[in-house]
């Protein structure tokens, strides 16, 4: 059973190639080798610079690519597409899934494994997966516990899961969502209603995928998965926007001198389009944001991201991240853990998000457990 996907409703320019993801991925084009695919390849490079073969082809070609690099790690299935662990199911162990568009890497693909993910299901760019891919991937990782849906707050994502998870209920598998709303930037968008979910997404992958390896029943874990959420807010911003292979032109356009605060991980409009400002200035408009939202003050700890949306280079955000650091300590609060770098992207979008997570005792020691996925490793 196929269905057409609702996109996850990114960006304008994205509408124009949205289609049904069964009728992409399944048409012979897609479905025939290396060799035949290449044979078809005429594309006009004109308009942007990217390493593709073709716009229609960037999805599965990086999929395969990267089925390549970590067969060690993963299995990744393209009929329908999704990606899980290499030793799913795992008998008695709540199964953990997320997903959306793609063009986000390394985040949801890069997170399976374990310790975190199950499984993952892309779905073409900043376009939700549909219910058959999840549906799919739902079955290939229950072990007869449940399955956890971590969902960002998309409207095409959300109605994919929802028909997913009635299509596996209505099989015998349970499945229970939990939406990702961590955005502090706009209450509603264009694509949304309520917040976006953005960098809390992977932290609560985290620390649930450590949570159902301790053996956590799916009820604990949706609970811990919703406090997660609950406790984590996100404030992104932009130096420039983001250009989509299908679009082949930037979604937006800034001066040269500008910024855009509160933007989305699609190229969503943000808060304020102002005159671009030192790192100090910035990163203090964005913890200010957060900090006004998070419930948390001197004597509490957090886990904090200083997260790069494609196109920043590493050196600018280790200079965010030391900037953060002395904000909060002056305010007295502790950064138990942190990450930097590349965790939930916009394409090429030069720019940054910083998440701060309200940590406790459990969320902490359930954050340091191993975890062994392509994008996040430590202790395994």
């Amino acid at each position: 059973m196929s269905f057409c996907a609702l996109g996850a409703g990114g960006y304008a320019g994205a509408q124009e190639h949205v289609r049904c993801n069964a009728a992409a991925q399944h048409k012979p084009e897609a479905s025939v080798g290396y060799e035949a695919r290449a044979a078809h390849r005429v594309y006009s490079f004109e308009s942007m610079k990217k390493l593709i073969n073709h716009p229609h082809h960037v999805v599965r070609e990086s999929l395969e690519g990267f089925a390549l690099v970590h067969a060690d790690l993963v299995r990744v299935s393209f009929d329908p597409v999704f990606v899980v662990r290499r030793d799913a199911p795992v008998r008695g162990k709540v199964g953990v899934i997320s997903g959306g568009g793609s063009g986000h890497e390394p985040m949801h693909a890069g997170y399976v494994g374990q310790g975190m993910l199950d499984a993952a299901v892309p779905g073409e760019v900043f376009t939700s997966p549909t219910p058959d891919q999840i549906e799919a991937a739902t079955q290939s990782v229950n072990g007869g516990a449940g399955v956890l849906h971590i969902v960002k707050n998309y409207t095409g994502d959300i109605l994919n899961f929802e028909m997913a998870a009635e299509l596996c209920q209505a099989q015998g598998v349970e499945a229970h969502a939990v939406v990702i709303n961590d955005d502090v930037a706009v209450e509603n968008s264009l694509y949304t209603a309520g917040r976006r979910g953005v960098g809390a997404t992977v932290l609560a992958e985290k620390i649930c995928g450590a949570a159902a390896e301790r053996g956590y029943p799916l009820k604990n874990l949706a609970a811990l998965c919703a406090r997660v959420n609950d406790n984590a807010r996100t404030m992104g911003m932009a130096l420039t926007s983001c250009t989509v292979p299908a679009a082949g032109k930037p979604t937006f356009e800034l001066g040269a001198d500008e910024m855009e605060m509160g933007i989305g991980i699609h190229g969503e409009p943000g808060r304020q389009r102002m005159p671009i400002e030192p790192v100090h200035n910035i990163v203090t408009r964005m913890v200010e944001t957060i900090l006004g939202d998070l419930p948390v003050s001197g004597g509490n700890s957090v886990i904090a991201m200083v997260n790069g949306m494609g196109g920043t280079p590493l050196m600018e955000l280790y200079g965010a991240y030391r900037e953060l650091e002395h904000m909060l300590k002056a305010r007295g609060i502790v950064i138990a853990r942190k990450l930097v770098g590349n965790y939930i992207t916009s394409l090429d979008m030069a720019g940054c998000s910083i998440t701060l997570l309200r940590g406790d005792d459990e969320l902490i020691s359930l954050w340091d457990d191993p975890v062994l996925t392509p994008a996040l490793r430590w202790g395994a």
